[in-house]
């Protein structure tokens, strides 16, 4: 069973990301976190397979976060999922560890279920 953390300060956004997992993957357990602190804490109690992080948390930014959690679990998929669909934030997500990126002004809840069924084929390879 894949547990998934969603990090994301806008709870409208992150809710609505929820309802397009929790649809297409009904046995997938997800959690919720709206800053880095919270993040951490959900991260330890229950060790997902794959975090959805947004770059602008309150707090520490995502990159930050990412990097600290890719040290502690390098095993966890990070994709970071922002509005900012930039050529230097894509460069500096994949410098601090994050898996893949996705902007989300572009990205479909197409393209995210096909992302996520790819990261879980890899998986149980």
């Amino acid at each position: 069973m894949c547990k998934t953390l969603i990090i994301e300060d806008n709870a409208t956004f992150r809710q609505s990301l929820r309802e397009i997992l929790s649809n297409k993957f009904p046995s997938m357990l997800i959690g919720e976190a709206a800053d880095g602190k919270e993040a951490l804490q959900r991260i330890e109690d229950q060790l997902p397979d794959i975090i959805f992080m947004d770059i602008k948390l309150p707090g520490e930014s995502g990159l930050k976060l990412t990097e600290k959690i890719k040290d502690m679990y390098p095993q966890i998929v990070i994709i970071i999922l922002t509005s900012y669909n930039l050529p230097e934030y894509r460069d500096a997500a994949h410098q601090y560890g994050a898996t893949h990126f996705l902007a989300k002004s572009s990205s479909t809840s197409n393209e995210i279920v096909e992302l996520v069924e790819s990261i879980l084929s890899d998986m149980n390879q």
